[in-house]
């Protein structure tokens, strides 16, 4: 596609160029034609205008970077003006005559014959006896017929570059306009169409790599972190074949992709696709995070394939509190650490926002039907405005909901509006809560509505994590912005007093969440410490919620990568939690299959489980766990074997990846090794990307190839159209290896509830603690003979499932008697973040 522009008389410098930019950021436009001279009544500066043409959509080849490679000779980085040497002519050592020294045609014209071994005329008119020598004449003089047909030498090559204006012979007073470059100009636009083909093949990688400096002893996260400068994000993008329109920068090293390009690249076959999970970890954690990142530096920046990482944004709250960062650690990094741990682009403020805004309206529903009639409430839902009323379309659906085929609001019987203005709200049934990215236990359970404006109509009420609200999850698992705003107006946000469901939908709130979640929809890019491309997006909390990251970045990901590239996720907690989530969740809704699963295990983890004393997050690790003990060890690999079992329940092959510490001996790991694969596992490697970044993972990358090739035989754990107390069962029983469960009268009545409601055939998400395969965080190893209880069932029905709740946990944390937050400040010359880890 070729774009002519054409502005009015009256249009300005800063017009046109504005025009120019739009054109230059069009991924479906491969040539632009600025027509000189610019025929406006401003003063416009033609060499600003023809320069601001993007140089690969130069078809004039008219700006100074195209006019430059040509005096230089570099004839196949360039469009070359006049492109007319195609017509099998010799024409080394040729005379040739240039009429015309413009910078449109004669300079041009002399640098390419010059390049050509031409013996060169440059002419600033027409001169008879010069032209009739010529065997190559170019004429841009711009004046019809000043060159006559007996001056030119018989045999000689004519290019006539003007574009001019003679009498018309089939009409009189009429001008023709004999234009001979403009086939010239589509000739190149054809080669720039090409060259960007070329240039875009899906899976076809251009890509620089950063080399690391690795120091030893190895620094704090932070300081390695600032230690490698991370490559600018539009590089990037573009060197893994994202279009200029299709990215939009957040600064210099974070980006977000436009969705436009799944329709793109639809077409495209999808690379391998990997998920890291772990064994039951110690509160410490075991390096899943650090493990992803440094199997994708591995497979991209030292194997040299397609390889892009996808993961979830941290939330602030463990942020400034117990935890530090989440950008992974050592020389395995997600850069700039600072900008991934904290706001990034807004996308869990957007979830905020959005997620209080259901709160408010909920409560100001119950509050404005409890103190208005029924007219009232009608009037004011339904307002006069220009003297009549009008539904909104948010309205009509709940109008065709109720089975009330109307629109005229006029219309409505008297029965039809109490029904239409009331949702009824059980106030006892709000499941609803408030939400901020913040950790703070006091707003576990709060009373609202007690300023005297509320009139006494107060209730208990709770504040949880922002990631643990159902927008969150909502965003995971979503396809297109079409299913979200299904999905979002799908969410139930209570019961009414007659048992039905209320949704955000019934709130008239739903299409305003859309608004607000409209770019938090598209992922983020950035890029590891050795410059690999990653996903950050969406961060779902792991035991309310599913605990992956969003599977728009996964399916993005998995077509730019190509068949034969890879595609690494993570899954929160445990394979018992988060791979479970992943695989009979988000793979249920994505459609998308795993090739491997990377099982992360650690040697003081496995000796927790062998009966090793207490791990405690901020205090020293016990002599055990820095002293070889071979016999904890051994026992301890029972978990392991368990995760193992559990990930081969769904078919996919798995490595174990033993993320090496420095205390650990060599006989350790090889002992784990060796337990791994006798468990079932395809194989098991040790890896030091800790400290030596993905060089130290090239080992695990190479077994995560092999075994994406290896038979698997993908499958589900269960069926939806179980019952859900069946459902819960098959869980309890295959992955935690639990004898039964027993519902609760809570939880009896909500199975029955959700039934009746015709939530049924949701998936199931577990929530119950990280720490044990049981539901007793102090129960290590692979504990048996226990009944897991469930004390409640909750509905997310927008996300997409039901979360039994086993025991108590709260979904809000609370800040330890000493916080991250006091090793975090700003250096107010530098601007930059301190004691961020």
């Amino acid at each position: 596609n070729a774009t002519h522009m054409r502005l009015p008389k009256t249009a300005t410098e800063e017009e046109v160029l504005h025009s120019i930019r739009e054109v230059n950021e069009n991924s479906s436009v491969h040539g632009l034609i600025v027509q000189l001279p610019l025929d406006s009544v401003h003063k416009i500066d033609t060499e600003k205008i023809t320069n601001a043409v993007a140089p690969e959509k130069d078809v004039d080849g008219l700006t100074s970077i195209n006019a430059g490679k040509l005096s230089r000779g570099d004839l196949g980085d360039c469009f070359i003006p006049l492109n007319g040497f195609s017509a099998g002519v010799s024409v080394a050592g040729k005379r040739a005559v240039v009429i015309g020294r413009s910078k449109i045609v004669g300079a041009p014209m002399h640098d390419l014959l010059v390049f050509f071994f031409i013996k060169l005329s440059l002419m600033p008119f027409s001169v008879s006896v010069q032209v009739g020598k010529a065997d190559i004449l170019v004429v841009g003089i711009g004046k019809a017929e000043m060159v006559k047909g007996e001056w030119i030498k018989k045999g000689a090559v004519v290019i006539d570059c003007g574009i001019n204006y003679i009498l018309a012979s089939y009409k009189l007073g009429f001008k023709r306009i004999i234009v001979s470059t403009f086939v010239m100009c589509v000739q190149n636009t054809v080669l720039s169409a090409k060259r960007f083909l070329e240039a875009h093949q899906p899976g076809k990688w251009d890509i620089s790599y950063t080399k690391l400096n690795l120091q030893k002893p190895v620094p704090s996260d932070i300081v390695v972190s600032r230690s490698c400068v991370p490559k600018p994000i539009d590089r990037l993008a573009k060197e893994v074949g994202l279009l200029s329109d299709e990215v939009e920068l957040y600064g210099k090293t974070k980006a977000k992709v436009q969705l436009n390009i799944i329709k793109r690249l639809q077409s495209q076959p999808d690379g391998k696709y990997v998920v890291v999970t772990g064994i039951t970890p110690t509160p410490l954690g075991e390096g899943k995070s650090t493990t992803t990142i440094g199997l994708v530096q591995a497979l991209g920046a030292h194997m040299k394939l397609n390889v892009f990482a996808c993961v979830r944004q941290p939330s602030q709250g463990p942020t400034f509190g117990i935890k530090g960062g989440a950008a992974g650690g050592g020389y395995s990094q997600v850069i700039p650490m600072e900008e991934f741990n904290l706001h990034l682009t807004g996308d869990i403020h957007a979830i905020t926002a959005a997620n209080n805004l259901v709160a408010a309206a909920v409560d100001a529903r119950m509050f404005h039907e409890a103190t208005q009639s029924d007219k009232a409430l009608y009037n004011r839902l339904v307002p006069l405005s220009g003297g009549q009323r009008k539904f909104s379309p948010i309205q009509i659906n709940r109008l065709k909901k109720l089975g009330i085929d109307k629109t005229d609001p006029s219309a409505l019987t008297e029965e039809e509006i109490t029904r239409f203005a009331r949702l009824d709200i059980d106030p006892s049934s709000v499941t609803w809560q408030r939400v901020m990215d913040t950790n703070d236990r006091f707003l576990r359970k709060i009373t609202i509505g007690q300023a005297p404006t509320e009139k006494g109509y107060t209730r208990e009420a709770q504040f949880d994590i922002t990631v643990a609200s159902e927008i969150m999850a909502v965003l995971a698992l979503t396809s297109s912005l079409q299913d979200m705003r299904q999905r979002l107006a799908k969410m139930v946000v209570a019961t009414s007093r007659s048992g039905q469901p209320v949704t955000t939908e019934d709130l008239g709130v739903s299409g305003a969440l859309t608004v607000l979640m409209k770019d938090a929809i598209k992922p983020n890019l950035m890029q590891t410490l050795e410059g690999t491309p990653v996903f950050v997006h969406a961060g779902p909390f792991a035991n309310i919620a599913h605990g992956n990251s969003s599977i728009l970045a996964d399916k993005i990901a998995l077509k730019l990568v190509g068949p034969d590239g890879f595609v690494v996720t993570e899954a929160g907690f445990g394979a018992d939690i988060g791979m479970e989530k992943f695989f009979n969740i988000k793979c249920r809704y994505s459609g998308l299959r795993p090739h491997v699963v990377v099982l992360v295990a650690t040697v003081r983890a496995l000796k927790m489980h062998g009966g090793g004393p207490t791990v405690t997050a901020g205090m020293p690790l016990p002599k055990e766990y820095v002293e070889e003990n071979l016999e904890l060890l051994r026992n301890g690999c029972s978990n392991m074997r368990k995760q193992i079992e559990n990930a081969k329940h769904f078919g996919v092959p798995v490595v174990v990846a033993v993320n090496a510490f420095k205390t650990d001996t060599e006989a350790e790991l090889d002992l784990v090794c060796s337990m791994a694969k006798d468990g079932g596992a395809f194989d098991a490697v040790r890896c030091s990307h800790w400290a030596d970044g993905g060089a130290g993972a090239t080992a695990l990358g190479q077994a995560v190839q092999k075994a994406s090739e290896a038979p698997s035989n993908f499958k589900f754990l269960y069926d939806l159209e179980l019952p859900i107390a069946d459902k819960i069962r098959i869980i309890a029983q295959k992955i935690y290896g639990a004898d039964d469960i027993e519902l609760l009268p809570e939880a009896q009545h909500k199975v029955e509830l959700y039934t009746k409601q015709g939530f049924g055939n949701l998936p199931i998400c577990m929530a119950k603690t990280h720490l044990s395969l049981s539901h007793e965080a102090d129960k290590k190893g692979v504990p048996t003979g226990f009944v897991v209880p469930i004390r409640d069932i909750r509905a997310s029905v927008g996300a997409g499932f039901l979360y039994p709740l086993v025991g108590t946990m709260p979904t809000i944390p609370g800040l330890p008697t000493r916080p991250c937050f006091y090793d975090i400040d700003l250096d107010p010359e530098t601007e930059q973040v301190n004691g961020l880890f």
